[in-house]
């Protein structure tokens, strides 16, 4: 495998899993300071609306518990909090510098007893089974090296008729978009990345583990395949990004 860089980083697609685990710890550990602030001009302030959506689709009904895997620096969780305020909210990420700048925005904004924030693997989740009503992962899903592991661990810890719910983006079919959208994650992305963060090379990953991440219908299909039930996709802004639902049997 070719040497990780900050200025260049292997495909997803020829990387193993260890090898995978060890460049997004690398990436999130230098790209915390400025991650909020790029995410808001990268995505020209849509990403907010994404996860407004995500946390309008929310369902709590038994523990009235949120899990919010791969948290970053927690803004689902802090938006659920805000959408709907009964609830409790567990966040959790490897990143330790990330949940540090989360548990500083979290304060900041008044949900530090809301909102509590853990470090730990999304592969193997430190929760009891049927703990929460939604398990939520948004912008991280494809940065776990074994998905399938991470997706059975949340409907593990989900009780029966819960949701697991993945906000991701995705690599546009139709060709014209295909077309536009492989020019600004390949050249444009890195570029204004390079202007604000001490690490573009991360940003030349975010954009290939995007391109090299499944249809919407495969990752669907892969849901439930492990067991998830009515699985529903909704695209949003043009089908760039897409939130899947899923909800684990009530049997």
């Amino acid at each position: 495998m070719e040497k990780p860089s900050k200025n260049k980083y292997p495909s997803v697609a020829s990387i193993s899993s260890k090898e995978h685990i060890g460049i997004v710890k690398e990436i999130f550990s230098t790209i915390t300071e400025r991650y909020d602030l790029l995410n808001h001009v990268l995505s020209m302030g849509i990403d907010m609306y994404w996860r407004r959506f995500t946390a309008k689709k929310m369902r709590f009904f038994k523990t009235f518990r949120l899990l919010d895997a791969a948290t970053g620096t927690g803004d689902i969780a802090i938006c659920a909090g805000a959408t709907h305020p009964g609830i409790s909210i567990t966040g959790l990420d490897f990143a330790w510098n990330m949940l540090k700048a989360g548990r500083r925005k979290i304060s900041r904004k008044g949900h530090s007893q809301k909102i509590v924030l853990v470090q730990g693997d999304a592969m193997s989740l430190p929760f009891s089974n049927n703990t929460f009503d939604v398990v939520s992962i948004a912008f991280g899903i494809r940065n776990i090296p074994d998905r399938e592991a991470a997706v059975k661990e949340m409907i593990r810890v989900l009780v029966p008729g819960g949701r697991v719910m993945v906000l991701e983006m995705t690599f546009a079919r139709h060709s014209f978009f295909r077309k536009a959208i492989r020019f600004y994650l390949n050249r444009i992305l890195p570029f204004i990345a390079g202007k604000i963060t001490a690490n573009p090379g991360a940003y030349h990953y975010l954009a290939d583990s995007i391109m090299n991440f499944p249809s919407p219908a495969e990752f669907a299909g892969s849901l439930e395949r492990l067991g998830l039930r009515k699985v529903s996709i909704y695209p949003l802004t043009f089908g760039i990004t897409c939130l899947y639902i899923g909800l684990k049997s009530e049997g």
